[in-house]
């Protein structure tokens, strides 16, 4: 069930007088079955959703069957299978229904303060470690919005509503999209006081190549190009440096930079904000030395541009990155 669009179900009217139809109520009544069953697999569980007997959902069914001459579903002991024509339907009910929801949304949008479900996607280091921790003061500012935040490295698809709204680090590439640059940001070397204490303190890029590196691991899709920059920085006749750990998460690496083990290269944002908050035992060094820039977009879908939600939610993020020191 695509997120939510369930309150639709319950309610044929809102169908009928969204798509303008109100003299074809038998028409949507189908379709509305129909996009229930698909994605539920059973007319059984659609009946659960719709508050329907698996006999009348059968029959809603068979009704549109008839109708456009085609059978929808292949039907065996182990439940549904869309057939190649169900397929078709169902993108297009899919496609439908999401901007049903989406006009249903708006509409209440404009005659009401900003309200309503807002799913944000980013990177894992970024949400976790930079959105998390400040997104108390956005639904303290909006509590009629129910804010969702899926935190995931690989990009979801926004003209799919798999989210509302994206912050990324490189600039999308579906022409659909909105995109506003939010901030350049920036990765230095880190080590802790200790280890520091230990084995000396680098001056020089060169320098590097005396000192154990942590980076972030190479089997995973890392959440900004050019991650591991250190490995290279400085490097005799560009060689790259083996690390002593690699790690396929900024928090996890971040951790494993604190417990002494050696040099890596953190994100400006997260290391400032640990520092921040009485984790002292972070130090930058070789200061001068940087990753290259990476640019981060606020991306939504085109058909969302007029939405409070989204203006909000830019309008705080921009006001709480001019307060970080990134």
């Amino acid at each position: 069930m695509p997120r939510n669009d369930k309150a639709l179900l319950h309610h044929p009217s809102a169908w009928r007088e969204a798509a303008g139809t109100t003299g074809q109520q038998m028409d949507w009544d189908k379709l509305r079955v129909f996009h229930a069953v698909a994605e539920a697999g059973s007319f059984t569980h659609a009946g659960e959703l719709l508050n329907l007997s698996q006999s009348a959902v059968s029959r809603q069914i068979s009704g549109l069957e008839e109708t456009l001459g085609a059978p929808l579903f292949h039907r065996h002991a182990r439940g549904l299978i869309l057939t190649e024509q169900g397929e078709l339907l169902y993108k297009t009910v899919r496609d439908v229904f999401a901007k049903l929801a989406m006009a249903q949304a708006m509409i209440t949008e404009a005659k009401d303060k900003p309200k309503g479900p807002l799913r944000i996607t980013t990177t894992v280091a970024f949400g976790s470690l930079w959105l998390t921790p400040r997104i108390k003061n956005f639904i303290d500012l909006y509590p009629d919005i129910q804010v969702t935040i899926l935190v995931d490295d690989e990009e979801l698809d926004l003209t799919m509503r798999e989210a509302d709204v994206a912050i990324r680090v490189r600039p999308p590439r579906q022409p659909d999209l909105v995109q506003r640059h939010l901030v350049t940001l920036r990765s230095h070397c880190y080590a802790s006081r200790e280890y520091l204490k230990a084995h000396g303190k680098p001056e020089t890029p060169e320098d590097l190549d005396r000192h154990r590196l942590i980076v972030y691991g190479q089997d995973a899709r890392p959440p900004f190009p050019d991650i591991n920059w250190l490995l290279s920085a400085g490097a005799k006749s560009g060689n790259e440096r083996q690390p002593a750990l690699r790690v396929n998460n900024i928090y996890g690496l971040m951790l494993a930079i604190r417990s002494g083990l050696g040099l890596g290269a953190l994100p400006d944002y997260v290391a400032h904000d640990y520092s921040s908050q009485g984790y002292g035992d972070l130090v930058r060094v070789i200061p001068a030395l940087a990753s290259p820039a990476t640019e981060a977009y606020f991306v939504y879908p085109e058909e969302l541009r007029h939405s409070k939600r989204i203006a909000v939610l830019r309008d705080f993020l921009i006001n709480e990155i001019a307060k970080s020191q990134f």
